[in-house]
């Protein structure tokens, strides 16, 4: 696979793992099981066993089924944002292998993966936050639905069509920012309201 669509499809996944943390591991073993390309090529050996499979599909299973319980969800957060990071940095890395050196590769990985993972990560949560205060956590099984549906959709847009999931994940990025930037101001304002009634 060339530089770029590998680099497109490592970023694809890395966004998937923001919405989900095994979801794209999944869709990235059964692809390369399947024989499909880029992935056939580009996917570790290990995403390709037997055992791989069976524990991604157990992880996946779980995953999804935790976040449509309310406020085990919001618990869940403090644990899937660092792993998110972690899995969309190994997902990224492990489709840059072939096109770069281990130093350019992590690099990579680390940023533009990692990164990525991080603020969509950072989006789903602030979007629960806010889902919680408003509804008592009622309207998070809406929520919890729709991440699991935007992590597989992501997931199949970077295994299928890598550039064309870049420009989507970079629209996904913008509104993800745009959703922390108006979380933070919500939750400064309270803060500083009830600082200046204390004054």
């Amino acid at each position: 696979m060339s530089p770029l669509p590998s680099v497109a499809l490592g970023i694809g996944l890395a966004a998937a793992c923001g919405f989900r943390v095994f979801v794209p591991l999944l869709g990235m073993s059964l692809a390369a099981r399947a024989g499909l390309a880029p992935l056939a090529e580009a996917a570790p050996a290990w995403a390709q066993t037997d055992t791989a499979l069976v524990l991604l599909v157990v992880a996946t299973v779980l995953e999804i089924g935790a976040y449509f319980i309310p406020f085990v969800d919001n618990a869940l957060d403090t644990v899937a944002t660092p792993a998110a990071v972690v899995a969309g940095t190994a997902a990224s890395a492990s489709v840059l292998g072939g096109n770069f050196s281990p130093v350019v590769q992590w690099g990579l990985a680390a940023v533009a993966g990692g990164g990525t993972t991080g603020l969509v990560q950072g989006a789903t949560v602030a979007t629960r936050g806010a889902s919680s205060a408003g509804t008592g956590g009622l309207g998070n099984v809406l929520v919890a639905g729709g991440e699991a549906l935007l992590s597989a959709l992501t997931a199949a847009l970077a295994i299928f069509a890598p550039i064309l999931a870049l420009v989507v994940v970079a629209g996904l990025c913008f509104f993800g920012a745009r959703a922390l930037l108006r979380w933070r101001r919500g939750r400064r304002q309270p803060a500083q309201a009830a600082g200046t009634m204390d004054g």
